[in-house]
């Protein structure tokens, strides 16, 4: 069995590669470009692919294939129907990054709070060596124990954010993107509920024609002045560039996104022109990459394999 992966450099330096080594001829390329996909994989029986798209016209150039995996949650690189009318199985991983999302969004989340990045250079840069008070801070930060907290999808991150919310006392509230009843736990509300009422909004919906553009200009207007935003769900879910004039208008109190509607983001979008940049966290798509979850992704990798086609 051949076994090729497209894009294995997306995956960083995992130590349980040998997982998927011993499964078969196993080949990695760090990267793939559209013009090389036909060529790596001619002969391959398991294509693995991150975010390289395979679409109908190059699935139907690989006659040998069997077998896609998806080394990811999402699978909208791969035509599923046209897969599925060659007999190819697509198989993707899910649940591998719950822990480290839901880590990183409360990290954000209190980074923007006690504006950590600006308190961290004000000791080095010897702001707070010449304040005239024992302590130093230039906004004020607020406790989680009694805020409210809104989800935006309550799936399985959306849920483990919700307990870890809850585990500093706040009080969790969901609005559902699918129109679905997510859990007995946590009281579901409306869309305007959540932008008027919440202090924090955490985003963890997939992206569909439901979702897109979900948070716009009309709803960050809706949402309160001292209130904070989070996206770590999918990047075409907020309006980025309504998202960015409402940092430097001041509508919200500010932002954490680690998910974009392009990526890398060029290097010309709105949020890296925002006047205000201590109220937009921006990460680089990185909360799903614990060592961890990355691990657990090579083992359902592995997995889906061995169960064949």
């Amino acid at each position: 069995m051949k076994i090729i992966f497209l894009d294995a450099a997306t995956l960083g330096d995992v130590p349980n590669w040998d997982m998927l080594e011993d499964l078969g001829e196993y080949t990695a390329y760090d990267f793939t470009a559209p013009e090389q996909v036909v060529e790596r994989l001619r002969a391959a029986q398991v294509a693995i692919t991150n975010k390289v798209v395979l679409d109908a016209a190059l699935i139907e150039q690989l006659p040998e294939l069997k077998l896609i995996c998806v080394a990811a949650t999402g699978t909208d690189n791969v035509d599923k129907e046209r897969a599925e009318q060659l007999g190819i199985a697509v198989r993707n991983v899910s649940n591998y990054s719950t822990n480290a999302v839901a880590q990183l969004t409360m990290t954000a989340l209190f980074a923007l709070d006690y504006d950590l990045i600006h308190l961290n250079q004000a000791v080095y840069d010897g702001t707070y060596s010449r304040s005239p008070s024992f302590s130093y801070w230039r906004q004020d930060f607020y406790e989680l124990c009694g805020a409210r907290f809104g989800i935006i999808g309550l799936g399985t991150i959306g849920g483990r954010v919700a307990e870890l919310a809850e585990a500093y006392g706040a009080r969790v509230c969901y609005y559902s993107t699918s129109d679905q009843e997510r859990s007995d736990d946590y009281e579901r509300v409306s869309l305007d509920d959540i932008l008027e009422h919440c202090e924090v909004i955490s985003i963890h919906a997939p992206l569909y024609k439901r979702s897109e553009n979900l948070i716009a200009w009309p709803q960050l207007q809706q949402m309160r002045p001292t209130a904070y935003l989070l996206n770590f769900g999918r990047g075409g879910i907020v309006n980025e560039a309504d998202l960015a004039r409402a940092i430097d208008e001041e509508e919200i109190a500010g932002a954490a996104v680690d998910v974009y509607q392009r990526e890398p983001i060029p290097e010309d979008h709105p949020y890296l022109r925002v006047k205000h940049k201590n109220r937009l966290l921006l990460t680089p798509h990185v909360g799903w990459a614990s060592v961890e979850a990355r691990m657990r992704l090579v083992e359902g990798i592995a997995k889906n394999i061995e169960q064949g086609w």
